[in-house]
């Protein structure tokens, strides 16, 4: 059984890939998330980018730790911000991780603008570090819109108000198999899946 870290502390990330892996057979692979192994340094995320972000905290995690390991960055773009929050999705609100407070600063910023301007994605960039040093870097995006309102008690983050492209409801009032199925993160880790079934020698 090979193990992979996941280089994060969010419990439902963890859930999320070993969903995924499930549902596409790769078996012989036991993903570990960051509690799992000793405290290391992790680098505040400074990156321009996504994938910047993605790269430094997977790089960091498989030289600290000798492990094959994936990291994703992941955030909000909205059209009518530029592509804001984007890699300040997390800490939008100025704390980082206060999903509500970072829901409510983002409904009031676009509060006047009309539904046919409301478009958007989520976007994923994922990264897989080995040992070797090889790196392995994807892009995912999911396309949508923001609703007006929060809806739903699923996910986290921002998907009680992104309602996917060719949906009425929002990301949070999807089952997970749904979200799974078209999700940035869900794209994202399933462009790793052929790296990922080498490690479990598939």
């Amino acid at each position: 059984m090979s193990r992979v870290l996941l280089a994060t502390r969010n419990a439902k990330k963890l859930v999320e890939l070993r969903r995924i892996l499930e549902a596409e057979g790769v078996t012989g692979v036991e993903v570990i998330g960051l509690d799992a192994v000793p405290e290391f340094p992790e680098a505040p995320e400074t990156g321009a980018t996504f994938e910047d972000n993605a790269l430094a905290k997977a790089a960091d995690a498989a030289r600290a730790t000798g492990l094959p390991a994936v990291a994703d960055d992941s955030g909000l773009s909205v059209d009518a911000l530029n592509g804001m929050p984007g890699v300040l999705s997390a800490r939008w609100s100025g704390k980082h991780g206060d999903d509500q407070a970072n829901l409510d600063l983002l409904l009031g910023q676009i509060h006047d603008v009309p539904d046919e301007r409301r478009g958007g994605a989520f976007v994923s960039a994922a990264a897989l570090v080995l040992p070797d040093g090889t790196e392995t870097v994807v892009r995912g995006e999911w396309p949508g819109t923001v609703a007006r309102a929060e809806r739903g008690t699923n996910g986290f983050g921002y998907d009680p108000i992104f309602v996917p492209e060719g949906e009425t409801r929002t990301a949070a009032e999807l089952a997970a198999e749904e979200k799974d199925a078209g999700s940035h993160r869900g794209r994202a880790l399933r462009l790793l899946l052929p790296t990922l079934r080498k490690l479990a020698g598939q």
